[in-house]
């Protein structure tokens, strides 16, 4: 009888949330004769509403209400310096909520269900059995635009020394990052107070050899540290435009922390350009507000790369470092203000 059927017959009497019936999460007519009898009112995605799963996970609902996977808000945030109010308005009305919420994301689908994309789901995880994790259909599908091939060095060059050591995802970001922590509804995920960095593991001072630490401390708050670090290219995307989508390329560019002037970073671009709203009649009044580039952490971290070898790729080759002749044409105004020329190395 269980031919035919999304659920694994093994499941049924180990997995603890089938100790409750189908219909306690999908609702529908248990008792129907027919499929469509006992499909009527079916919900398809019963994490979507956080109350279902809060009647047994209340301590992991309630703060994931107001995570940024749940929420999206980070998308919103992202973009809405660029309009005047009256665009902003257009925006979640005619965008944000067709477009952007895709993105939202329910417990089911890390849980149970591989997230939708585009549209695409690969659909069930295994068998509709309640996994705790698995990253390769979860986290890979919804950031395996850049972060995930990047990571596993399936975007070329070699994978992040983490993921070669058997590290994954939630070695890193942490479970309280993941579901949220419930206090506020974060608008940017550079405000998660407890998001991963570097030195949490890698203590300034205690690096093993006298030339690490003199690099370290020469540069530090200065460089991030993904600056000397990153591997090599990462994914960069460009001409972003609604409904169309953008187009990828492969770079790495180092200049300005749009965040904090004073640090050289790795910056990615950021697809959107004067046109990308047109089509839902918002202008962007406030485009030249934001730049194009934004400060981005690579998931390809090396120990060693062109950059920790030799002090002459920045400061004589000057090597990857945005300058005003590579800005994006039409682009920012702002851009040029994170344009920067490394001093000569003193002698």
């Amino acid at each position: 009888m269980y031919k035919g059927f999304l659920v694994d017959r093994s499941l049924v009497g180990k997995d603890i949330h089938f100790e409750e019936s189908c219909t306690s999460c999908h609702k529908g007519n248990g008792k129907g004769p027919t499929r469509a009898a006992a499909h009527k009112g079916l919900v398809a995605r019963p994490s979507k509403n956080p109350e279902t799963c809060e009647k047994c996970h209340e301590d992991i609902t309630k703060p994931f209400s107001t995570s940024l996977h749940y929420t999206t808000e980070g998308q919103r945030q992202g973009v809405a310096g660029r309009f005047s109010q009256g665009e902003l308005k257009v925006f979640n009305e005619k965008v944000f909520e067709q477009s952007c919420r895709s993105c939202h994301a329910s417990c089911g689908d890390c849980h149970v269900k591989a997230p939708v994309i585009s549209g695409i789901s690969t659909g069930l995880v295994k068998g509709h059995r309640f996994v705790k994790r698995d990253e390769g259909k979860t986290c890979a599908l919804c950031h395996g635009g850049r972060v995930y091939p990047e990571f596993t060095g399936e975007y070329g060059g070699a994978a992040d020394i983490h993921y070669q050591k058997g590290m994954i995802c939630v070695d890193c970001h942490k479970k309280g990052e993941l579901h949220g922590n419930g206090t506020a509804v974060y608008m940017l995920r550079k405000e998660v107070k407890d998001r991963p960095r570097c030195t949490n593991c890698h203590k300034t001072g205690e690096e093993k050899t006298e030339l690490a630490q003199s690099a370290h401390a020469r540069h530090n708050d200065k460089l991030s540290c993904y600056a000397c670090h990153s591997g090599g290219t990462y994914r960069n995307c460009y001409e972003c435009h609604l409904g169309k989508g953008a187009t990828a390329k492969p770079g790495f560019i180092l200049g300005l922390n749009p965040r904090d002037k004073k640090t050289v970073t790795t910056l990615r671009v950021i697809p959107t350009v004067r046109d990308t709203f047109t089509s839902a009649g918002i202008v962007m009044e406030g485009f030249d507000k934001l730049p194009n580039y934004w400060d981005t952490a690579p998931h390809n971290i090396r120990k060693r790369t062109e950059r920790t070898r030799s002090c002459e790729v920045c400061h004589v080759e000057k090597k990857d470092f945005l300058t005003k002749d590579m800005l994006l044409k039409n682009g920012s105004k702002a851009n040029e203000g994170l344009v920067y020329t490394p001093k000569p190395i003193k002698k």
